[in-house]
């Protein structure tokens, strides 16, 4: 009984450590997130400090366009989400069903609890990034956009 609680505890010790990297991942999510914003942000001040904006052309709707899908893909990554945790704490029931269970049918249930929570948040996370990659190749085409168009401004007309 004895070895089969130590197994308990390692395992509750090991989820709570993929737990902890998937609160880092979501922290590496976040400053991509900034990062983003900010190169947006550049790109569209250098946009407008260059007045390509102002000038009519195929580019510039191009441009507009992608900045519209980027920021909407950023602001949607950047929007709240649900972080699950697991017991809640706020319902009243929590201590009515977890303090008449024995230690190992506790440990058990956190267990189960912790890797429900894994679970739901690995969702959520994998959302945020996929929304972030595309963010990043939406970037990535308006500044290939940008710089087509000054090239063309600059050396053609």
């Amino acid at each position: 009984m004895n070895s089969a609680l130590s197994t308990i505890e390692l395992a509750a010790r090991d989820v709570r450590l993929v737990l902890t990297e998937q609160r880092e991942q979501g922290q590496i999510l976040t400053t991509k997130l900034n990062i983003l914003f900010v190169t947006n942000g550049a790109l569209l001040t250098s946009l407008n400090i260059s007045r390509l904006m102002m000038i009519p052309s195929p580019f510039s709707i191009a441009e507009v366009i992608g900045f519209l899908i980027s920021f909407t893909l950023l602001v949607r990554a950047f929007l709240p989400r649900q972080v699950a945790v697991s017991p809640n704490l706020e319902d009243r029931k929590f201590l009515e069903k977890y303090l008449v269970l024995s230690s190992d049918e506790y440990h058990l249930q956190m267990l189960v609890n912790l890797t429900e929570t894994y679970n739901a948040n690995k969702q959520r996370l994998d959302d945020v990034s996929q929304t972030l990659r595309y963010a990043a190749y939406a970037t990535w085409v308006i500044a290939v956009v940008m710089l087509m168009h000054m090239v063309v401004v600059y050396f053609f007309i």
